[in-house]
């Protein structure tokens, strides 16, 4: 006879007894392989310890147990020698053995039910087939790095003197590669062009004092920016007084930012906002602030969180050359969404000592992490040396922000013409490429952050 405390995995076929009474669990017999659950009456004068098992639930307050084996043919013979065979093997059925109280039988059914599979806890999860099946691959693994052969791989033509005099006169056959200057160049394209996550940005250039180049440097960062990115990059003239940014650029499309406030409710589509901005030949877009000065005045904080709105939903990176001063009202609108900041300082004691404390005022009332990430720009508008020292005037801002850039003096800005970016001088370019990659990598890390 089989153990009766046998612990069993499946149930193919029961034993049912038609009777319990007078049964004790010396008179169960199960043979060949089948599963038997059968309810019975502890009989008095058992060891309680032979009884305990796996398979075995005791409980002061149960008279009813399950025991559960496996046999394939289920025979449960009573006192009498009566042969109880299982008459039904298409499921599992039960004994039950009247339970003492009502308690014990809500205790087994309880019991009953947690051994019950439930379907509707499995989790399907997504697996890739490797995971399924061995020696089979998903389609992710057929990278460029693996499958192509580094020997007959086709690089790009070098850039470079002598790198490409090489390459032309191998028939194409010897590449040493890019020169130096072309990788410096393509590097700097590549911080410029790194990807911006969370929403438009906004950089606001400030300046407490005019004249010091607060709309060139504007003109200059949205140029380079935009030149080396795929998104949108846009500059807004939000000057309370009349403003110049639009005359930077060369392109007018006689549209202000007024014709954009009266317009912000009704823009549905890029094309409707691009009927009022002028673009440049980097790709720069620019709304022009008012030409009438009577009206200009009027230009308030809430015309340009109207204008910022619409900006917001069409680019990534929103420039704005503010207005000379950081006290009117407009200026509260143009921090409060500020994600970096740029303060331009001319080479003179007085536009320095402005500079700085246009530092101080922003730390006082609530900026202070802004000016911490801050890019000040020291810039050069007028030619020849000048008579401040400019390294000790740079070594003064790096106590105070994260980065400081010198812009060079450059004959085609002093004209006080349209900026054609490709005519500028390559220090020039390469200034307001350095800048456009620091404010990028700024951003990038207030993000993170």
């Amino acid at each position: 006879m089989p153990d009766r405390n046998e612990n069993p995995t499946d149930h193919t076929d029961n034993g049912v007894l038609e009777t319990s009474t007078g049964i004790e669990t010396t008179g169960i017999g199960i043979v060949d392989g089948a599963t038997a659950q059968v309810d019975v009456a502890l009989p008095a004068g058992h060891d309680e310890d032979d009884l305990m098992d796996d398979d075995v639930v005791l409980d002061d307050h149960l008279d009813a147990v399950r025991v559960e084996q496996d046999v394939h043919d289920a025979v449960v013979v009573d006192e009498d020698g009566v042969d109880h065979r299982t008459m039904d093997a298409a499921g599992p059925e039960e004994v039950v053995v009247p339970a003492a109280s009502a308690a014990a039988s809500a205790a087994v059914v309880e019991h009953q039910e947690r051994l019950r599979p439930r379907t509707s806890e499995i989790t399907l999860q997504s697996r890739r087939l490797g995971d399924f099946e061995a020696g089979r691959e998903s389609s992710d693994l057929l990278t460029a790095d693996r499958l192509l052969d580094p020997a007959r791989a086709v690089r790009p033509e070098p850039e470079g003197g002598w790198q490409h005099l090489v390459y032309t006169l191998s028939g194409r056959r010897i590449n040493l590669g890019d020169g130096k200057r072309a990788r410096a160049r393509k590097d700097l394209d590549r911080r410029i062009a790194a990807p911006l996550h969370g929403g438009a940005k906004f950089v606001p250039v400030l300046s407490r004092k005019g004249g010091v180049g607060k709309t060139t440097v504007t003109t200059l960062l949205g140029m380079a920016l935009a030149d080396a990115r795929e998104d949108r990059v846009i500059a807004v003239d939000a000057n309370p007084d009349r403003g110049t940014l639009a005359e930077r650029i060369g392109r007018s499309s006689g549209k202000t930012v007024r014709d954009l406030v009266r317009a912000h409710a009704d823009v549905r589509g890029f094309n409707d906002i691009s009927e009022i901005v002028a673009r440049d030949h980097t790709r720069l877009d620019v709304i022009a602030s008012d030409t009438d000065p009577h009206v200009s005045e009027a230009f308030s904080d809430a015309d340009y969180d109207a204008v910022a709105d619409v900006a917001a939903h069409f680019y990534s990176l929103v420039l704005t050359d503010t207005g000379t001063g950081i006290v009117h009202a407009v200026m509260g609108a143009t921090l409060s969404r500020a994600a970096q900041i740029i303060v331009v300082a001319g080479l003179s004691v007085d536009e320095a000592r402005l500079a700085s404390e246009t530092l101080t005022w922003l730390e006082s009332n609530g900026y202070a992490d802004l000016v911490r990430g801050a890019v000040v720009v020291l810039n050069t508008s007028r030619p020849g040396a000048p008579l401040v020292r400019a390294d000790e005037l740079e070594a003064h801002f790096r106590t105070r922000v994260g980065r400081v850039v010198r812009m060079p003096y450059d004959a085609h800005i002093a004209s006080g013409s349209a900026i054609v970016f490709r005519d500028l001088q390559p220090e020039t370019r390469a200034a307001a490429r350095e800048l456009a990659a620091i404010v990028v990598e700024g951003l990038r890390q207030r993000a993170v952050a």
